[in-house]
């Protein structure tokens, strides 16, 4: 929200007024409903009824009972702790994803008595004072800059990044010695590191997928100069990214730290800090008014319950390979997607000006999107540093019918927005079109803007949210 108290909406200047939500469906106040691909805060569907239900008959018992016992709070933390290695057994409750990382960044510095921190570039990890410092995204587009308690590494990105084309294995040994060199470049400083503090599956960078031998080598390399690595899964945790239940359970390493926070609430405000006992013993006392309260862990029980029961993870994985392979498609298919990327349901499209050049293609992007919008009435978002990575998040009970839906939409506006892209590019560049007459003649060009681009809006049969399961 900015000083005239707007806020940050998608699909500027024609934003969605949202009324009423159900499952992967969202309806806006003129009646009509749209696919969801965006929404990872409700992440087992919007107002499911038994995290509905939940909430509302704990809310009518007991809202709060901060300092007493209560048995909701023990039976919440064990089962959340079911799901994390044995050595991950102590659990703060805390209420948004930032406060989390703030608790987290507490922690590691307690323990280790060492005050700096190895981030990603172009990472965010929250909107409190602390993380905006650890958070390059944010503090490089602000006055004060980087502190010199923050160490930048790079983001491993192999499709974009200096790695490009080597092996992932190679890759990852590189760009480890890349942060070995940010690293050892600190403690020569006299800097001493408290922590690396990543996400695994990187979604705020555009979904990067580092190789998965590259956590194994970066942990080992800050253990071995006295930090504890922190694993943001705020985005990426309770089986989001298919098959496992989180995202460092993919490069088979165990964080010291672990947050959580959008999933666990279904869109309730809680979220959580998990540590090792020695950790949680270096910090002392710890107090939150509203953290881990009744109603949040009836939600969160309730949340934990519908992913197991409905096999939400299990579906994740199936859908995503399913949406994965038809987007790669997409990719051979038309020359502005560069790369398709990601796990189970956290996918993404990176959309260039070019396959060669790798450029983002910021509007292009965003051309896409508001036209998947406007003809297909699916909702998806634009991320990365180029504003150009087209993410896939949807809640997790989307279908398999919900993927092809999307696929088929998205081929229709590559074709209809690369094409006019292409055209555009040929009329600013007259040597384009003697390039590119082999392919279609301008006045053919034109006359496919004129009968496909510009045509009527196909009809589409609505569909009710019992045909869709």
């Amino acid at each position: 929200m900015d000083g005239r108290g707007m806020c940050n909406q998608h699909f500027i200047p024609s934003p969605l007024k949202i009324v009423r939500a159900q499952k992967q469906y969202m309806t806006d106040n003129m009646g009509v409903q749209y696919l969801d691909c965006v929404s990872n805060v409700v992440h087992v569907g919007h107002c499911h009824p038994q995290v509905v239900a939940a909430g509302k008959n704990q809310m009518a018992t007991l809202v709060t009972a901060q300092g007493f016992i209560n048995d909701s709070l023990t039976k919440y933390v064990k089962e959340l702790t079911s799901h994390l290695p044995d050595t991950l057994n102590v659990v703060y409750l805390v209420n948004s994803g930032s406060e989390a990382n703030d608790l987290a960044l507490r922690l590691a510095r307690s323990h280790t008595s060492h005050k700096d921190v190895v981030v990603f570039d172009e990472a965010y990890h929250g909107n409190l004072g602390n993380l905006i410092d650890i958070s390059p995204k944010m503090f490089k587009r602000m006055p004060q800059g980087k502190k010199d308690f923050v160490h930048v590494i790079p983001c491993p990105d192999t499709y974009r990044g200096p790695h490009r084309d080597d092996s992932p294995g190679a890759a990852a040994e590189k760009y480890v010695m890349e942060a070995e060199r940010v690293v050892m470049q600190a403690i020569q400083n006299n800097r001493k590191i408290s922590c690396l503090f990543t996400e695994c599956v990187v979604v705020n960078c555009g979904v990067i997928v580092p190789p998965r031998n590259y956590f194994s080598l970066l942990y080992n390399l800050i253990r071995e100069v006295g930090g504890v690595c922190v694993a943001d899964e705020v985005q990426t945790a309770l089986g989001r990214t298919g098959e496992c239940f989180w995202a460092f359970e993919h490069y088979g390493v165990v964080p010291d730290i672990v947050t959580t926070g959008k999933p666990l609430g279904n869109g309730y405000p809680m979220a959580a800090v998990i540590t090792t006992r020695e950790i949680s013993e270096s910090l002392g006392e710890y107090y939150s008014t509203f953290g881990g309260n009744p109603v949040a862990c009836a939600v969160g029980m309730a949340v934990l319950d519908v992913i197991e029961n409905e096999k939400l993870v299990q579906s994740a994985k199936a859908v995503g390979k399913t949406l994965l392979e038809n987007l790669q498609l997409l990719k051979t298919k038309h020359e502005c997607v560069g790369d398709v990327r990601g796990m189970g349901l956290c996918l993404a499209l990176d959309i260039v000006q070019d396959k060669a050049s790798r450029k983002p293609a910021r509007e292009l992007a965003q051309t896409i999107v508001h036209r998947v919008k406007e003809d297909h009435h699916t909702l998806l978002q634009v991320q990365g540093p180029g504003h150009n990575i087209i993410t896939i998040t949807p809640p997790m009970c989307f279908t398999q019918l919900n993927a092809r839906s999307l696929t088929t939409a998205l081929d229709e506006a590559l074709t209809a927005c690369c094409l006019r892209n292409q055209h555009s590019d040929l009329m600013s560049h007259p040597l384009g079109l003697e390039r590119n007459q082999a392919v279609l003649s301008l006045e053919e060009l034109e006359r496919f803007d004129e009968e496909e681009v510009t045509g009527p809006e196909p009809k589409r049969p609505r569909t009710s949210y019992d045909d869709v399961d």
